[in-house]
């Protein structure tokens, strides 16, 4: 069904899923602070190193911008640290060793190019921590534009309406291809899309109240005469959501006194080609495409809205009123 070479970055996916889920299971992965505060795992860096390791064996010339990078890794008060995040890689690659996993995971530290990749091992770090949601995500850009997107979500379950039936979920949308969703480890795949049918719009948001303005979206939401609270998910399992009509929209609105915040590239990449090709329509607060061909940051987009498309143009209209 897919190419040989998206068929290297799904397995890598896959094969970071089995990584992150093992170690959970395990209980293994305690919280370490970044020089952000934000946390990390051994997780984190073993999803990275996987996936860094299977994109540069099959591209050797592609650039990857990805989340994490392995300095923590590199300093010899953590050499355990390093030792823990290399005995879970060679679940899956027995040779690996701690110095060929800090090389892989740094493989992620590439200036931006005309075609690259970029990857957030663990999107919802704080959701993984706890339990909850979060998602691999991947996305191959071409000249800004994402061409490819793949999404793993190993909490999300399969059919929506059965929230405690079988987990585990993958999607792939590949530009002008559409986009499809299968069980994570297995078959079949079918094609999704996103609900224009739906008289009651539903939201959703994340679970981390600090990521978007909520009195904003509360105003938005009653702009367009919602009444029932919003879904919340961590990670760009939202993006799945919407995608597969489970909600109508989400909105990313920045913080007041953080206008001049902008989004990392790895947190919406993937998830913004799995809405599009679902049928969906992503932009920022202005109604710009979003930029992918400048940095590590969106520098050029303010915000994100995601939505079934159908409602789009409402979206941005009542934004622009608020």
């Amino acid at each position: 069904m897919y190419d040989p070479d998206t068929k290297v970055a799904v397995t890598a996916v896959q094969q970071a899923a089995q990584l992150c889920e093992a170690v959970r299971q395990q209980q293994q992965s305690p919280a370490y602070e970044k020089s952000d505060a934000s946390p990390v795992t051994v997780a984190d860096f073993g999803s990275q190193a996987i996936i860094c390791r299977a994109l540069s064996d099959r591209f050797p010339t592609d650039a990857i911008i990805a989340e994490e990078d392995a300095a923590m890794l590199r300093q010899p008060q953590n050499h355990d640290r390093a030792l823990a995040v290399t005995q879970q890689v060679q679940q899956i690659f027995p040779e690996a060793t701690p110095q060929t996993v800090i090389d892989w995971i740094d493989r992620g530290s590439s200036a931006i190019a005309p075609r690259y990749w970029t990857l957030d091992p663990i999107d919802g770090t704080k959701g993984y921590i706890r339990g909850d949601q979060y998602a691999i995500a991947l996305a191959l850009i071409e000249e800004g534009r994402v061409q490819l997107g793949i999404l793993a979500c190993p909490a999300l379950p399969q059919t929506p309406d059965q929230p405690h039936g079988k987990k585990g979920v993958l999607f792939i949308a590949k530009r002008g291809q559409g986009c499809r969703m299968s069980p994570l480890q297995g078959n079949p795949s079918h094609r999704i899309s996103v609900n224009f049918t739906r008289r009651d719009l539903c939201s959703i948001e994340s679970v981390e109240s600090a990521h978007s303005d909520r009195q904003a979206q509360l105003q938005l939401a009653q702009t367009l005469g919602i009444t029932h609270p919003p879904l919340q998910l961590d990670s760009q399992a939202k993006y799945g959501a919407v995608a597969r009509g489970e909600a109508d929209y989400y909105v990313r609105i920045p913080l007041p006194g953080s206008s001049l915040r902008r989004e990392n590239i790895w947190d919406h990449a993937a998830g913004a080609i799995v809405v599009e090709e679902a049928g969906g329509c992503v932009t920022d607060l202005d109604g710009k495409s979003l930029d992918f061909s400048v940095g590590a940051k969106l520098i050029r987009n303010n915000g994100i809205i995601a939505s079934n498309g159908a409602i789009h143009q409402r979206i941005l209209t009542a934004i622009a009123q608020c």
